[in-house]
């Protein structure tokens, strides 16, 4: 495919463009991994000057169809301020109070997988079975299923039980991981994704599990889930390997 030189639309700003352009290429990237669940999930980014204000997905667009210039602009209140789409309810429900609580964060990804659900429904959540399991020891936090989603109660809940840490299982839900940056959240979200498909595959064997010593587990959770670059180096690869395929997402 040839190569798209995108032009930044006059009336958005260059750091609003390129938010836009990480949040496309993190859609498209969800593509890639298997992580999409037809037009349901959402990746959120906040706006970078706008205060009260956050970049979403376009609701009824398959995920390799975001590009940067369709996604949408929401403030905290569910007002779309820019855009020619609606959101999903439950989409602005979860990540409005995420980085309304946690100003901390950037980033908010949150994934319906098979085996992101599947770990989400056993009673004793991740286990430190692999290495990238280990890494979230202690820094992953449980979120008690309720249908009411959309409602303030239930996602003020969410916040809560979440606290001060970037990942959450959601029982009989799903995942979830915010950050600072998009290398950190999208990096974050790839090790517990993983961790969760060796966990699903090594409880389906029915063999005697080989658990490591707490203390192994706890020098190995103090690199932190997304590596000891902030998920930069993955982040930056992942791009590169989205332009060489299609570079749509910049348009």
């Amino acid at each position: 495919m040839a190569s798209i030189q995108p032009i930044r639309p006059a009336e958005l700003s260059a750091e609003e463009w390129d938010v836009r352009c990480d949040l496309a290429a993190c859609y498209r990237a969800f593509v890639r991994y298997g992580w999409t669940d037809l037009i349901y999930t959402h990746i959120s980014a906040r706006h970078p000057t706008e205060e009260g204000r956050y970049l979403i997905n376009p609701y009824g667009l398959l995920f390799d169809e975001i590009t940067a210039s369709s996604l949408i602009v929401v403030d905290f209140d569910g007002n779309v301020v820019r855009g020619d789409y609606p959101y999903n309810d439950a989409g602005h429900a979860i990540h409005s109070v995420v980085l309304m609580k946690r100003p901390d964060v950037n980033w908010v990804l949150h994934s319906h997988t098979r085996a992101g659900m599947a770990v989400s429904c056993m009673k004793g959540g991740l286990l430190p079975l692999t290495q990238q399991a280990m890494l979230f020891d202690g820094q992953v936090s449980y979120h008690e299923y309720d249908h009411q989603t959309v409602g303030s109660e239930e996602c003020e809940k969410l916040a809560a039980d979440l606290g001060s840490n970037n990942a959450i299982i959601l029982h009989n839900h799903g995942l979830l991981t915010c950050a600072p940056t998009i290398g950190e959240a999208f990096t974050l979200l790839y090790n517990l994704e993983n961790a969760c498909k060796v966990q699903v595959d090594v409880l389906c064997s029915r063999v005697e599990t080989i658990l490591p010593r707490p203390e192994a587990v706890a020098k190995l959770a103090a690199v932190g889930g997304a590596g000891g670059n902030g998920g930069v180096l993955e982040w930056t690869a992942v791009v590169r390997s989205l332009e060489r395929g299609d570079p749509s997402f910049r348009t």
